[in-house]
């Protein structure tokens, strides 16, 4: 350490210190910096080797001792790829810190990732992970007495987690009289798509060939259009939801099945790891980071681990904020959670986010709720400056490129052209570089979304006029959240302010047994699931320049033109997977399934009590309240019941079927939890039945809702700052 380092000194200004009276603490951990410390200089290697060791026990006693920034350097477990290569980044945070005169130390939180538990059990236990990584975080904080944070950001609940135990931890801190607490986050870099060997291309398209020379065109066009999509995780769901129906037409066998999911498996992820290049909840939850203020610029968007000179920066700023009340955690999220909002919207993010959102605002101790986020959205319409694709090149991994170039400044780059477009965000919100949005902005250099001229990704004029994920409400539910933005115009048109038949399943298990079904549609019909007077009112009231045509058909052939002209729209109802119920996995899997059917995608709606991270073809409903577990009305919707949807009213309506059978369009007259009483009280058995395949540690009971964040309800209780915009 140089003597000008010596003289900075940096100390935390505050009369608590419990190392200076804890004898054991200073005992035990200088031998825990001096080992990290020792391993990061040995992991670097050359960018060190001319440094002397100076963290001799003594000196990191004497930092103890006078307070100086302990500062925990908070990584992820190495079996999710966000996490692989942590130890560079960790080495490098630590060796800086060390020369600004802190005392670093380091722990990770267990990492789950959403894309390895798809389908099983382990999405019962994803959204738990965020609370109970929270309170690890909490605990290790509190344990060891740590001042405050460098957090290498992961994806699916991490982010949020991690920031969650941070901003409870500050506000509790400062309860007590202690220092506040301070952060600063660094988003893992972007996982590079992987590529389709151009011989299993070839093999694909062989198989889509088969299956239109065996009348199984749907099989072939939906193959041609897995194989557009960039090769990752996800769009391997897609492959075998279309490669599983190839098997039961018989175009395939299992053993070929097999064969070329293995082949797309281990050609999907680049060695390097980071967060997979989709804008799912990963990718988001960096947006949101970065809107909150946490992200240091130099460190948001990256194709590979960070170097020092791109690090150094980041730890400065960090200890330059380190006595700065108003730019502690729980500060800035509040200070910016305008912002933070309508960065997500405008990048059309996961909808995941939005329950993560709220919690994180709870746990920072604010009294704020889904309707809040709602208020943030009504002040001013929020447009779609996200031109993304998986399909054209437009990935996050290609934005990260553009950034890396100097071209454009990432969500910088988003927040200026937002304030371009009209929309009022908040310039004077402080940030963690220890200066205002306005001043991070003074600097035009490569600020313009204008400066990508090929294939640019952030815009400066909108596609469309509005962005995001709205709040639904109706008279069956309380609240439930839809991404309008990941449906085109074109295809919300063909749903918005159309009635549509439910269909209901019980769980997601059932969902998926029954999607991957290719004769689910000709089943329906051949059952008469619907009755026929419902049937030409849906005609007459969702294309009524046609009805005229439906009134001399049989049955089978009014449902089958309705099916071929996409007349006829479907609600998929997916219920008892809501957080108490079953832990609120990821509605991912029957999402893809229908994706995967190009006849279903056009006519279906998915709606949940579970969560949902993308979009199908039709919009994907999730979160509702009250969830089915705890008598929502979701729990009681039975086959052939009616909803009117009505998405850019933000309302869905349960219809009275009789009154539809008339031609009109009234809500349901009865009393639904009444009149279905039965039925709801056999489901709540069956849900109670199946709760218990969730290990018991494990399940979030106590908590409250999904519009309240699926917090604990000892951290909402504590939430008593009053948000008001």
């Amino acid at each position: 350490m140089t003597k000008t380092d010596t003289e900075k000194k940096p100390r935390i200004d505050n009369p608590i210190n419990p190392y200076r009276d804890n004898v054991q603490g200073k005992a035990n951990e200088p031998i825990t910096v001096a080992g990290l410390l020792d391993r990061a200089k040995q992991v670097l290697g050359n960018d060190f080797k001319d440094l002397q060791s100076d963290w001799t026990l003594d000196e990191i006693y004497n930092r103890l001792e006078e307070n100086a920034p302990r500062i925990a350097i908070i990584g992820g477990s190495s079996d999710h790829p966000a996490h692989i290569l942590d130890i560079r980044t960790v080495s490098r945070a630590a060796m800086k810190i060390w020369q600004e005169g802190g005392v670093p130390f380091y722990f990770s939180t267990p990492v789950l990732c959403d894309g390895t538990a798809q389908s099983n059990m382990g999405m019962s236990y994803s959204l738990q992970s965020r609370n109970a990584i929270a309170e690890v975080v909490v605990n290790q904080m509190e344990a060891h007495s740590y001042h405050g944070a460098f957090v290498i950001q992961g994806c699916d609940k991490q982010p949020l987690a991690v920031l969650s135990g941070l901003a409870l931890l500050d506000r509790v801190r400062r309860l007590r009289g202690e220092a506040p607490v301070f952060a600063s986050f660094a988003p893992s870099h972007v996982l590079k798509g992987g590529e389709i060997p151009k011989n299993l291309q070839g093999e694909l398209r062989s198989v889509a060939e088969e299956a239109a020379q065996m009348g199984c065109q749907d099989i072939a066009d939906d193959l041609h259009d897995a194989l557009s999509y960039i090769l990752q995780c996800s769009s391997n769901t897609q492959f075998q939801g279309v490669l599983v129906r190839a098997v039961k037409e018989g175009i395939i066998t299992h053993e070929q099945h097999k064969h070329f999911e293995k082949r797309l498996a281990v050609n999907t992820c680049d060695s390097a790891g980071g967060i997979c290049a989709f804008h799912g909840t990963g990718n988001s939850s960096r947006d949101i980071m970065a809107g909150f203020g946490l992200v240091h610029p130099n460190l948001e968007l990256l194709t590979e681990p960070p170097h020092q000179d791109q690090l150094n920066p980041a730890i400065e700023s960090l200890f330059s904020i380190t006595n700065r009340p108003e730019c502690s955690v729980a500060e800035l999220i509040g200070a910016n959670i305008a912002n933070a909002v309508r960065i997500h919207s405008s990048g059309g993010g996961s909808s995941n986010l939005m329950m993560h959102i709220v919690g994180a605002m709870i746990y920072a101790g604010f009294d704020f709720t889904l309707w809040d986020i709602e208020k943030i959205h009504q002040e001013h319409p929020i447009p779609d400056l996200f031109n993304y694709s998986l399909t054209e090149g437009r990935d996050i991994y290609a934005l990260a490129q553009q950034c890396c170039s100097g071209a454009i400044r990432g969500m910088e780059t988003l927040f200026y052209e937002l304030l371009q477009n009209g929309v009022p965000m908040d310039v004077d919100a402080l940030t963690v570089t220890g200066q205002t949005w306005k001043e991070r902005l003074s600097d035009p250099e490569g600020l313009s979304a204008d400066g990508v001229k090929d294939n640019p990704i952030i815009l400066s004029k909108p596609r469309r006029k509005f962005s995001g994920v709205d709040v639904l409400r109706g008279n069956f539910f309380e609240s439930a959240v839809v991404k309008i933005s990941g449906m085109p115009t074109r295809q919300l048109d063909q749903f918005d302010e159309k009635v549509s038949f439910v269909i209901y399943f019980e769980n997601e298990e059932e969902a998926n047994n029954q999607l991957l079904n290719q004769q689910f549609l000709d089943e329906l019909r051949d059952q008469k699931a619907f009755r026929e007077a419902h049937l030409q009112q849906m005609w007459a009231h969702n294309q009524p320049e046609t009805y005229s045509e439906a009134l001399s058909l049989t049955y089978n052939e009014l449902f089958d033109r309705m099916l071929k002209d996409e007349i006829l729209k479907l609600s998929i109802i997916i219920a008892g997977q809501g957080p108490e119920a079953f832990g609120m996995p990821e509605m991912f899997t029957p999402m893809q399934h229908i994706n995967a059917n190009r006849k279903l995608q056009r006519l279906a709606t998915l709606i949940s009590d579970g969560r949902y991270s993308g979009v199908s073809y039709g919009a994907a409903i999730g979160h509702m309240t009250p969830e089915a577990y705890h008598g929502g009305g979701i729990l009681y919707l039975e086959q052939g019941d009616l909803l009117h949807l009505r998405f850019r009213s933000k309302r869905i309506e349960l219809l009275d079927p009789k009154s539809f059978e008339k031609g009109m369009i009234n809500e349901y007259q009865g009393n639904l939890k009444s009149d279905r009483k039965f039925i709801g009280e056999q489901r709540k058995t069956n849900m109670r039945k199946r709760q218990r395949t969730v290990a018991a540690s494990n399940r979030l009971i106590g908590c409250t809702d999904a519009s309240e964040g699926v917090v604990p309800e000892a951290v909402k209780m504590d939430a008593i700052i009053a948000f008001n915009r």
